[in-house]
């Protein structure tokens, strides 16, 4: 909006009111354009010798005098016969005033604290007000006779020399060298840094002490703001062109997307004063998309690149037969430990870089690739048979724990269909260490289930002979009962590895079906494929199975026990299941069979 050659600063050297630096600064001159339309004047009527006029008035402030001028402008201009002396002499005074009050303006941070240039820069702005005044004034009359140098158009030659004042702040400020050992370590950091400091301290000084010394309608932070927004993002414009280093694009990001929305716009003393709206990025969206592909795209193939490295180095150490550190008592790998510190330092980084945080899946994609060839590689490593395995083993249960603890936590980073994957992974992972340990007592446990297997059966068939039916529906409800349990009861040894003693289930379901059928004949049929089946199912236990069907008459019972008996396996080498009914008592049943006279 204004053009830089209308500038009214040649540089100069003044000492830092902070560090007692030489830094360069604005030297104030007088403006061309404050000497429009003078007459000509003798070669010793300089500007100091305005000065010289104001000097007498030091005491009195530079609103008082401006309003002392404009009576004299007044009184001078409704003159019929002005005289030119009188003129010259009040233009040559109003080019003093004016000159005080731009270095008023002008000397806004060079001891902001200072109450007395405080109320020095207030007259001042005071000074341009009235001055406004009057332009408008003098520009309301017609057919009168008008003073040469109306309009001063102070507020706009005052906003000129604001911007000014911030384009001079800023080149000063980026081209200052860093002589501490400790700070950035390119020259674009340096002059980035250099730059975004310098608007923080200004715009606080602003916000402090400046923004008191005008009215709020001029709004003067607002206007700083904007002054200084775009200076520095005509700045970052030219750093951002096409070839920037990666490192000098992230800390470029860094300012644009984080430290200068939130850290400087977003200040406590800020916030909520600043039009952050109005001002909008400080770069342009072409801009910024192009810097943040390639950063993500440099970041990407680094993660990649340290986490494939991390496991490369793990594994070799596997395959070398070396054993991991002990730490307190404990076998640990640091590849858990590393793992999380890449990830965690690239989201950190990643969150103040890139605006749309959905975009860290291209980051946090490379995790989860990483755990899949981390359990695959543990899984071949556990099927060499290395002697190291069970160190190795210990070791990395503990690194899959610390693992699954930060992705559990990670909520707001990893989409909930990442994390879960993540964790099913780190589960097999788990679940594959476990069995280092569980598999050279597989076999003794699933010895042990088959005994138990074995016991829950007979407790089973031991409740089951006691039972006593009264009726066909409790028969054929007692046989479905049955058979639903056997399942049940197969089902839950099956799934724990228990697969050799489908035997048991078949004997309850023949038992179930026994129940189930009404015909004596069939009956006997189901009666003598048991007892060949179970050479061990003696006549007590017949006599106690067929003791539940009450149906049954004491001719069909003995019938049944003759045929038992005819088909009884005589070969003991033949196939048939392991001893089971021997181990069911049924004392009981066979002294009730005598005193019913069933006994043959």
């Amino acid at each position: 909006m204004f053009k830089q050659t209308d500038g009214v600063f040649s540089e100069g050297v003044q000492e830092d009111s902070e560090g007692g630096e030489r830094r360069k600064l604005p030297k104030l001159k007088i403006p061309a354009q404050f000497r429009r339309n003078r007459k000509e004047k003798k070669p010793d009527q300089t500007a100091e010798d305005a000065l010289d006029c104001v000097e007498e008035h030091k005491e009195e402030q530079l609103e008082q005098i401006s309003r002392r001028l404009i009576i004299r402008e007044e009184q001078l201009f409704t003159q019929d016969c002005p005289c030119e002396q009188d003129e010259d002499q009040l233009h040559k005074d109003l080019e003093a005033l004016l000159l005080q009050i731009w270095m008023a303006v002008h000397n806004s941070f060079t001891s902001p604290s200072s109450p007395g240039e405080l109320e020095v820069l207030r007259s001042a702005v005071a000074s341009i007000q009235q001055q406004e005044v009057q332009d408008r004034r003098w520009m309301g009359c017609v057919n009168v006779r008008v003073p040469c140098w109306r309009p001063q158009k102070c507020l706009s030659n005052h906003n000129v020399l604001l911007q000014n004042m911030v384009q001079s702040r800023m080149k000063i400020a980026a081209e200052d060298d860093w002589s501490g050992t400790d700070g950035p370590s390119s020259p674009v950091k340096n002059e980035v840094l250099r730059m975004g400091k310098c608007l923080k301290k200004d715009l606080l000084t602003v916000v402090r002490a400046v923004m008191d010394c005008y009215p709020p309608h001029m709004d003067i932070l607002n206007v700083y703001a904007g002054l200084y927004h775009q200076s520095f993002s005509a700045r970052l414009t030219e750093l951002a062109a096409p070839g920037l280093d990666v490192d000098d694009c992230s800390y470029v990001l860094l300012w644009v997307n984080h430290r200068y929305p939130y850290e400087i716009l977003k200040h406590e003393e800020l916030d909520g004063k600043v039009k952050v709206a109005c001002l909008g990025s400080l770069l342009l969206t072409e801009d910024l998309n192009r810097l943040e592909e390639q950063y993500l795209t440099y970041k990407e193939d680094k993660v990649k690149l340290w986490l494939s490295t991390v496991l490369e180095k793990e594994e070799q150490s596997w395959m070398k037969g070396n054993k991991p550190e002990i730490l307190s008592d404990y076998f640990f790998s640091p590849l858990a430990v590393d793992v999380i510190q890449i990830i965690q330092g690239s989201l950190t980084e990643f969150s103040c870089v890139i605006r749309d945080q959905s975009k860290a899946e291209r980051i946090t994609v490379h995790l989860e690739n990483f755990l899949s060839s981390y359990k695959m590689r543990l899984e071949e490593f556990v099927k060499g048979n290395h002697r190291n395995v069970l160190p190795v083993i210990k070791a990395h249960l503990v690194c899959e724990e610390q693992l699954s603890e930060y992705i559990s936590g990670q909520t707001g980073r990893l989409s909930e269909q990442q994390r879960q994957r993540c964790l099913d992974t780190l589960s097999a992972l788990r679940d594959c260490g476990h069995k280092c340990f569980t598999c050279p007592i597989q076999a003794q446990v699933k010895s042990l289930l088959h005994v138990i297997h074995q016991d829950v059966a007979l407790k089973y068939v031991n409740r089951m002979m006691k039972a006593r039916m009264k009726n066909r529906e409790q028969e054929v409800a007692g046989a479905q009962r049955m058979i639903e349990d056997a399942q049940n009861i197969s089902d839950f040894f099956t799934e724990r590895g228990c697969t050799e003693a489908s035997w048991l289930r078949e004997m309850l379901f023949s038992i179930a079906e026994m129940l189930r059928l009404q015909d004596p004949g069939s009956v006997q049929l189901e009666m003598v494929s048991l007892v060949r089946t179970f050479p061990d199912l003696s006549n007590a236990h017949v006599l106690a199975l067929l003791s539940l069907k009450p149906g049954l008459s004491a001719a069909h019972v003995r019938a049944i026990r003759r045929s038992v008996e005819d088909n009884r396996r005589s070969d003991g080498s033949a196939n048939h299941s392991p001893p089971f009914f021997s181990k069911v008592k049924v004392k009981w049943i066979s002294n009730k069979m005598n005193q019913m006279g069933l006994k043959s």
